[in-house]
């Protein structure tokens, strides 16, 4: 996050886990995206992340922290990249970078944002169970 990465950062930190594009009907009144449409984003993303960490279930229960850095045009390609950054008994903490490619493509990739989400593995009865062994 913004607090121990570089915003400026010259490439993603993490692993692909989400791309999609932005689009007409996610915009503000400025244009631009919707913040929360993003934040929707990286909470799909980390959420894939956690499920294969977890081998299973696992649910949001906190976002402790979402910047956003440029705003996101409509048709820009948005791709999501995450990382475990603390690993509990029964949680884990992802963080989650955005970064954009424009729709016209006539620059480069830039990061958009990021964000620390918490999940937490389940049963199926929704209540926490441990982790995995990390593999």
């Amino acid at each position: 996050m913004t607090d121990n990465a570089v915003i400026d950062a010259a490439e993603p930190q993490g692993t692909l886990a989400l791309q999609t594009f932005s689009m007409p009907k996610d915009t503000n009144a400025n244009g631009d995206i919707f913040g929360g449409w993003l934040v929707s984003q990286m909470d799909i993303a980390a959420g894939i992340s956690s499920k294969r960490e977890c081998q299973g279930r696992s649910v949001t229960v906190a976002i402790k922290e979402v910047n956003f850095i440029k705003p996101v045009g409509v048709g820009d390609v948005v791709s999501c990249y995450t990382q475990v950054v603390r690993r509990g008994r029964t949680s884990l903490d992802i963080a989650v970078e955005v970064w954009t490619t424009p729709f016209d493509l006539t620059k480069g990739v830039s990061k958009v944002g990021d964000g620390l989400f918490v999940f937490v593995a389940i049963d199926d009865d929704g209540k926490p169970r441990e982790l995995p062994p990390q593999v």
